[in-house]
């Protein structure tokens, strides 16, 4: 990790909340509880800052420096309200298209699929605010610069957002191999969330119990399941033939 990236020490750390700084996320070594780590975790907690607690190896893996138990992860990227995205949208006379990520962890997956996302038009990408990959210099790297161009909203309640995007006329698909249908059968030239899972399970059942639809792609070959940025760049561009290309 790059050093222009992590800021390390406790005060520091805080001195970069207050500054309204845009965080990735902030680790706290496991089992401390003093005055300071407390005031610090008030902290982030009352500016929507994530963090944990991780063991004193996985700080150290993460800066040599002397960290005082605390890191601080910046991120490359200003976030966006997902409000915001929807009125703008709404306003231009357009249908939302959005990108649900559902905890792809793999840095160079995540550059991929904005890179995939931004070339196809996609409004923005929404996350949650754990659980995902770190947006860093790495995947900014990997985007191939999207990420300079494309929007992407952190959540603290992917719940929530889904009733809330429901609520403004987005319909939910759910890219999963457990579907019936697949993606060619849906309608896609809608107001439109595609939701996409991590690499290793899939979507969340919470998730899939929330979405509209569920929907698959073919599957020919012997393996049962693609990469996760190929996926998305396949749906992705499903909805955009069916939209029309402009």
């Amino acid at each position: 990790m790059e050093n222009k990236e992590i800021i390390f020490g406790t005060r520091a750390v805080m001195e970069a909340i207050h500054a309204h700084r845009e965080i990735e996320k902030v680790y706290v070594q496991s089992g401390l509880n003093n005055d300071l780590i407390k005031e610090l975790i008030n902290l982030a907690k009352a500016n929507g800052v994530p963090y944990s607690f991780i063991p004193q190896q996985k700080l150290n893996r993460l800066s040599s420096k002397n960290h005082q138990g605390v890191i601080c992860m910046l991120s490359a990227v200003q976030y966006a309200s997902l409000e915001n995205i929807i009125d703008k949208t709404y306003s231009d006379g357009k249908e939302p298209f959005l990108l649900i990520l559902d905890r792809v962890t793999d840095v160079r997956n995540f550059g991929a699929i904005a890179r995939t996302a931004e070339c196809a038009g996609i409004n923005a990408i929404v996350l949650a605010d754990k659980g995902n990959a770190p947006i860093t210099g790495d995947a900014m790297k990997t985007s191939a610069g999207a990420l300079s161009h494309l929007p992407v909203c952190r959540v603290s309640d992917m719940k929530k957002t889904l009733r809330f995007l429901k609520d403004n006329g987005i319909t939910i698909i759910a890219c999963t191999e457990k579907a019936e249908k697949v993606i060619y059968e849906l309608d896609l030239n809608i107001p439109l969330a595609l939701v996409l899972g991590s690499e290793e399970d899939g979507i969340s059942p919470p998730l899939l119990k929330d979405a509209d639809y569920l929907a698959k792609i073919p599957m020919s070959g012997n393996i049962s399941s693609l990469n996760v940025s190929v996926a998305a760049g396949i749906c992705a561009y499903e909805a955009i033939r069916q939209r029309g290309y402009k």
